[in-house]
């Protein structure tokens, strides 16, 4: 039987559009993440997360980022740099009144300067935030 919480946690991960075998990389684990949602992200891949260190291909990074955890910028680039052609990297930060809270004109200002786009905002959990960064679709053909 599955609990209301569950089920909740299981359309986070659908919402950040995670499917079965993706490959998840997990960039600035701390005692503060959301555990469920982490839970939630390996059961729906079927595998565990990997973590910084990681050499694979990436389909998805979750960069858990919170206010003084440095420059902003540098993490994308370096949180980019694995990710397949179409991958995509959520920011996920703590809500507004948390503990680090990010201020949204902090990504707003620092995806661009990276060659990303925003293009969705969500709840990722009780605490936390999720912005959804992708690389820019061409406008030319090559």
């Amino acid at each position: 039987m599955v609990a209301a919480g569950d089920a909740d946690q299981n359309s986070v991960a659908e919402r950040l559009g995670i499917k079965p075998d993706m490959v998840v990389q997990e960039i600035g684990w701390d005692e503060d993440v959301d555990d469920d949602l982490r839970a939630a992200i390996e059961e729906q891949i079927g595998g565990d997360l990997l973590d910084e260190e990681a050499d694979e291909v990436i389909d998805v990074v979750l960069l858990w980022w919170r206010d003084n955890d440095g420059d902003l910028g540098d993490a994308l680039i370096d949180a980019r740099t694995p990710l397949n052609e179409h991958g995509v990297i959520w920011v996920l930060t703590p809500k507004t009144g948390q503990p680090g809270h990010v201020e949204p004109s902090e990504i707003a200002e620092a995806v661009p300067a990276v060659g990303l786009s925003q293009t969705a905002n969500i709840s990722a959990g009780p605490g936390w935030a999720g912005t959804r960064l992708v690389s820019p679709k061409s406008k030319t053909k090559r």
